[in-house]
């Protein structure tokens, strides 16, 4: 028998293996078999660096609830599951009141943030919107650091779960949307470390009304089920199953007497006698030793709180205080290298930037040099011509000035020449008056003659009317009577006065006719000395005329404008002069006009006059 019971014990495991998740990592361990609760907590404690651990736990599943791994008794002994590995849950237990004053290492203080992060995530601690996106910001904080536009670009919070999926169902929001809301506020949190962002994460979320509460199903009698039991560091509190935020009832620990069950109910007595005695029932026992646990364990912690600590706790406090204190005094001293040393990056590029600019005005200066040499030697060269130019201005000057005393010579002959040519444009103007009164007296004497004329073509008609009569009753009385002849001096006598009348005629037809051929060989000679004057008058208008235009060429185009020092002012421009030629040219050609018109009239007396010669003859 004996040599059986040690062939078992030789069989039966000595160890068992225990997996363990805390927020951020998984372990695994090999435990003894007559490990208790507690040799497996401190082990995963040591090893998690954990010396706060009063406020954790070692929780596991068992059926359709949960339950924390009890210490003082063995592992396996109590309702584990029987996998292999055994898994627990290493999560706080227990909440502080103020996680500012009461969370002394960071380790507590991340695995604090990451559990109340993931309650949030999951809703089970409910929260605003708005405060949802403020925790956002500080959990990126706490993971991404302070915010660099350079660095995080737009979609750099794509992979993580940042906000409740009931807060991003409210609202007609993009994930890009929300990203720059976050980031917004992300942004303004530089300069805060890891673990001061975790603790204003904490600080903001411990303010929320389902934060570190443990709810359980109770009824205030056997026959109602419509409440629910709130467990934290402040108490316990009565709410409806709807509404979790707002407890009708609570009883704080530091007026709670007593609290005690027995089976299924549980009474709750309050410190002050007057109060009535609050019993409320649980459906199932494993629930009621929970509750109870829960219960025994935060008021242990909230008379904890009101105590003077420990000499650990003030130990722990006084090194997490030396160790914040270095933290800070590295970090200070980090952000004042970072300082320095982003001081000194944008020295050295604003050097090299400065670098750049005096090396471009270094050759922008030499292209300038070149350009001031370029541009003094053709200056220079403008300087030599401007001075030749000047040379050749002042040498044009001079001949303008000879070309205006020139032209003020010219325009004193042309004044003279003009007097001249007015004398005698009046001297032809009233040559050519006497002219039209000769003719009109010339007219008048043609007039006479014709009249004179048609009296000497009457007396003559008359006449020879009278000499054919006279023949006529002369003649047949010879014939008839044979007379002799009438006496020669009667005869002769009529004879005689006839003849010296027709001699009277004669006479004084060749005297009209020699004083109109003297007239017109006068005449003529006066016409042809007219004409010749005109023509000589015409020839010197025509060569002034030729003589301005040259002047007027010659003015204009014997200098070039910038270099005429001089303008001729208007009285020596002979446009006056012009417009008198014009004129005279205007009356020579009707002084021709009308001499030709005289010529007309004397051919006209020079066919009279050979009439009167044709009727002497």
């Amino acid at each position: 028998d004996t040599g059986a019971v040690a062939f078992l014990t030789k069989k039966q495991p000595k160890t068992f293996k225990v997996k363990v998740v805390t927020m951020d990592a998984e372990m695994e361990f090999s435990c003894e078999v007559k490990w208790k609760g507690k040799d497996l907590f401190d082990l995963v404690c040591r090893t998690v660096g954990l010396r706060e651990t009063w406020f954790f736990g070692l929780r596991y599943t068992v059926k359709d609830t949960y339950a924390w791994l009890k210490q003082e008794k063995r592992v396996l002994d109590q309702e584990v599951p029987k996998d292999s590995p055994i898994t627990f849950h290493f999560l706080a237990k227990f909440f502080p009141e103020k996680v500012e004053e009461e969370l002394v290492q960071e380790i507590t203080q991340h695995l604090f943030f990451l559990q109340v992060k993931k309650q949030i995530l999951d809703e089970e601690i409910f929260c605003s919107p708005e405060a949802s996106v403020l925790l956002a910001s500080y959990a990126v904080q706490a993971k991404y650091g302070d915010y660099d536009p350079n660095f995080h670009k737009p979609g750099f919070l794509a992979q993580d779960e940042l906000l409740p999926k009931r807060v991003l169902m409210q609202y007609q929001m993009t994930a890009d949307m929300w990203e720059e809301k976050i980031t917004a506020w992300y942004a303004e949190h530089r300069g805060i470390a890891r673990d001061e962002a975790e603790m204003e994460y904490l600080k903001i979320a411990q303010d929320l009304e389902m934060y570190g509460v443990s709810y359980f199903a109770i009824t205030q009698n056997k026959r109602d089920t419509d409440l629910l039991l709130g467990v934290d560091a402040q108490g316990l509190h009565i709410y409806n199953p709807n509404n979790k935020l707002n407890p009708n009832k609570s009883f704080p620990w530091s007026g709670i007497r007593n609290i005690s069950y027995s089976e299924k109910e549980f009474t709750i007595k309050p410190l002050d006698k007057k109060k009535d005695v609050f019993k409320f029932y649980s459906s199932q026992l494993r629930v009621n030793k929970l509750i109870l646990q829960l219960c025994i364990g935060n008021h242990d912690l909230f008379m904890r709180r009101r105590k003077v600590d420990s000499i650990e706790v003030q130990q722990m406090k006084a090194q997490a205080k030396e160790e914040k204190a270095r933290k800070k005094m590295e970090r200070q001293i980090l952000a004042r290298e970072k300082q320095m040393r982003e001081e000194a990056e944008r020295a050295k590029e604003e050097m090299e930037r400065r670098l750049f600019q005096l090396q471009d005005e270094a050759r922008l200066a030499n292209e300038a040099l070149l350009r001031s040499e370029e541009t003094a030697d053709l200056l220079a060269e403008k300087a030599q011509i401007a001075e030749e130019e000047a040379k050749l201005l002042a040498h044009k000057a001079a001949e303008a000035e000879q070309e205006r005393q020139r032209l003020e010579v010219t325009a004193m002959k042309t004044k003279e020449e003009k007097r001249l040519m007015e004398q005698k444009m009046r001297e032809a103007e009233q040559l050519a008056v006497k002219l039209v009164e000769q003719s009109e007296r010339r007219l008048k004497e043609a007039d006479h003659l014709k009249q004179d004329l048609t009296e000497a073509k009457d007396a003559e008609r008359r006449a020879k009317q009278k000499l054919l009569e006279i023949t006529k009753t002369t003649y047949p009385l010879i014939a008839a009577y044979s007379t002799p002849p009438a006496p020669p001096e009667a005869a002769d006598f009529s004879y005689d006065s006839a003849s010296s009348r027709l001699d009277f005629k004669d006479s004084d037809m060749k005297r009209l006719s020699m004083e109109i051929e003297r007239e017109r060989l006068e005449y003529m000679e006066k016409s042809k000395h007219l004409q010749d004057q005109l023509k000589e008058l015409k020839s010197e208008i025509e060569s002034l005329k030729l003589e301005e235009q040259q002047q007027q060429q010659a003015s204009m185009y014997s200098l070039p404008a910038e270099a005429r020092g001089y303008v001729p002012e208007p009285a020596y421009i002979p446009h006056s002069n012009v417009s008198v030629l014009t004129d005279l040219t205007l009356i020579i050609g009707i002084v021709e006009d009308w001499t030709v018109g005289v010529f007309r009239k004397v051919n006209e007396q020079n066919k009279l006059s050979n009439v009167f010669e044709m009727f002497l003859k």
